[in-house]
């Protein structure tokens, strides 16, 4: 086995994995190099989702020529000088790692200068190979042009996903790094079109509201705690504005963005039985400590972090979240001031004036209430004059119960031994609107109405998609639901799909989609159809899914049982019937395509150990 020393180049291009992942991971460097340099004004301009072209522009404090070319190299930063700076890190970028991973991955072109410079400087590299410095005229600042990224390294290309899912990572690191400085102006350019323009803003409010949209403002309300240990700021979300589909859940430190799935715990466990299973609420929180208590150095992409002291900060942050839930009415704090609490009336001499003007009559002496479980019958009528006591108001004489049946109804049909499965007319119940139970062969049958909805339309869309010819129904006004400028071109990529399903839905500008037109069996109320683009997007992005690479089959069965995750039950017995039929003409009405139960008999035997 022989051994030997890697060139550096090589060196260099394994290293850089860790740090440039996909083109996100170069525009998040770049930003994050930008703020650092004390810059005002940050342009990121993007072809092709990065594969083309990556620019970030600046106007920060610029370099010198010397210093431009060692910023290429492995280890150079000007962030810290001894061991004892990595206990107090408070800036991005400190590893110098960056621009030397860029480099080896990518053709990179640098314009730069300084204030106190007439001229700037260009520097050229390319697979971590120094191309040449010129002399150019350039504003003050620096401009990084990043070009063909993993052109040297084919395997790492083939492997980037579509071009929507790498826009919308890119889409995220930028919104990251500006939801860190409201006082800098960003801006985001994608193949020559402005996807996203933001002003400097006085407050973190100012610019969430800029990112995610002027709804927002109404969906959260905002915390805050000082302590010895940690200072906690930001937002939380309204309970009743949590979605299943995850986003705008972000935690930053020290002004630093991070992932954290155990401080994610500490939000949840202050909802929890606030918001229904499956939700998560939106939060935008920020931590500040001291830069000595926390390590920002444990992740090559610095993602993660680490506390001190993990638990006090979990504790902190659930009272901090929970005391604010509480203090705007929508949890359980503990109030302990009642000066200002309304107080019950206390009877005393007053108290005529709180008794009923009426008394109840008493019941007549002979009146037994357990005789007949105590209903009227013909063997015992109430008459109009006896009616003030037994409760009855109407002075018409009482009918027996049996005269208001309706004797033309075979009602003995819903009890009959049919040798077919087929449900009689009239021979449906619906169970607190979610159960159908109807007769059978053997007993009574009982249907998940949900899982019924959910076999029928995963077998419409296998009929549709095998015929091209979709089932839609219109929604009757358009309705507009914004889903940001990072998951826009997923929907736009899968457009035919989505029509082939049945789905009506266009973009309208920058971060919005109009919804005209659902599968048929789809709830088509406002709200659900919001709630649906939601999940739509979440099974669009989970799988990346399209025609040629996914099963029909699978496909299917994820949008029924979207469709169906919003249907509420029969809302009588025609549409129970109707349901009935349609199911028990289904390909399978007993489970649904992912195997769950949709239907159970209770034999006759069951019902007789019960009585």
């Amino acid at each position: 086995m022989d051994i030997r020393i890697l060139p550096s180049n090589i060196a260099n291009m394994i290293a850089a994995g860790e740090v440039v992942q996909r083109p996100a991971s170069v525009v998040k460097e770049l930003m994050e190099n930008a703020v650092d340099a004390g810059s005002s004004q940050i342009s990121v301009i993007i072809k092709d989702s990065g594969r083309t072209l990556i620019q970030v522009i600046d106007n920060g404090c610029g370099m010198s020529p010397d210093q431009a070319v060692l910023a290429f190299e492995r280890h150079a930063t000007s962030k810290i000088s001894t061991a004892e700076d990595l206990e107090g890190i408070t800036t991005f970028g400190f590893r110098g790692e960056a621009l030397a991973s860029i480099a080896a991955v990518a053709e990179v072109s640098l314009k730069t200068r300084r204030e106190c410079d007439e001229l700037g400087c260009q520097v050229d590299f390319a697979d971590s190979c120094h191309q040449g410095t010129v002399e150019t005229a350039t504003p003050v600042g620096s401009n990084f042009q990043v070009r063909n990224l993993f052109y040297n390294v084919p395997a790492r290309r083939k492997f980037l996903k579509s071009d929507s899912v790498e826009f919308k990572h890119i889409v995220t690191e930028f919104q990251h790094v500006a939801l860190t400085c409201p006082g800098i102006s960003f801006k985001l350019v994608h193949n020559d079109r402005e996807i996203c323009v933001l002003k400097a803003v006085p407050s973190l409010k100012f610019r969430i509201q800029d990112i995610v949209g002027a709804s927002i403002a109404s969906e959260i309300v905002d915390i805050s705690i000082n302590t010895s240990v940690v200072n906690i700021s930001g937002f939380i979300g309204r309970p009743d504005k949590a979605r299943k589909s995850l986003g705008n859940q972000l935690f930053f430190v020290n002004g630093r963005f991070f992932r954290s799935p155990y401080l994610h715990k500490a939000v949840m466990k202050a909802y929890e039985d606030i918001i229904p299973d499956g939700t998560t609420p939106s939060y935008f929180i920020y931590l500040e400590t001291d830069p000595h208590s926390v390590d920002v150095n444990i992740h090559p992409t610095k993602a993660e972090v680490k506390f001190e002291d993990d638990s006090l900060i979990f504790q902190t942050l659930y009272a901090c979240v929970r005391e604010a839930l509480g203090r705007n009415s929508f949890g359980g704090a503990i109030d302990f001031d009642i000066s200002s609490a309304q107080q019950m009336p206390s009877l005393g001499q007053n108290f005529e004036e709180y008794k009923r003007l009426t008394e109840p009559s008493p019941a007549p002496s002979d009146y037994n209430p357990f005789e007949n479980d105590g209903f009227p019958n013909e063997a015992m009528p109430f008459s109009g004059q006896s009616g003030d006591k037994a409760g009855f108001s109407s002075g018409e004489p009482f009918r027996p119960y049996s005269s208001y049946i309706d004797r033309s109804q075979d009602y003995s049909a819903l009890f009959d031994d049919s040798p077919s499965r087929t449900p009689a007319p009239g021979g449906n119940f619906v169970i607190s609107g979610k159960y159908i139970a109807t007769n059978s062969r053997t007993g009574i049958m009982v249907i998940h109405s949900r899982r019924a909805m959910e076999r029928i339309l995963y077998d419409r869309f296998i009929s549709t998609s095998a015929e091209s010819d979709s089932l839609s129904q219109a929604v009757l006004f358009p309705v507009q639901v914004r889903v940001g400028v990072e998951n826009l071109a997923i929907f736009q990529e899968n457009e035919n799909l989505l029509k082939g399903f049945g789905f009506d839905i266009a973009a309208f500008g920058s971060d919005t989609v109009v919804v005209n037109a659902v599968p048929a069996g789809f709830p088509l109320e406002e709200s659900k159809v919001e709630a649906m683009v939601g999940d739509l997007l979440l099974l669009l992005q989970d799988a990346h899914f399209n025609l040629s690479t996914v099963l029909i089959s699978e496909t299917a069965g994820k949008f029924a049982l979207l469709g169906a995750s919003s249907y509420d039950g029969p809302k009588s017995q025609a549409e129970a019937a109707s349901l009935v039929e349609s199911l028990l003409s289904s390909s399978n009405p007993e489970y649904t395509s992912s195997g769950r139960r949709i239907m159970y008999i209770i034999n006759s035997s069951e019902l007789d150990s019960k009585f």
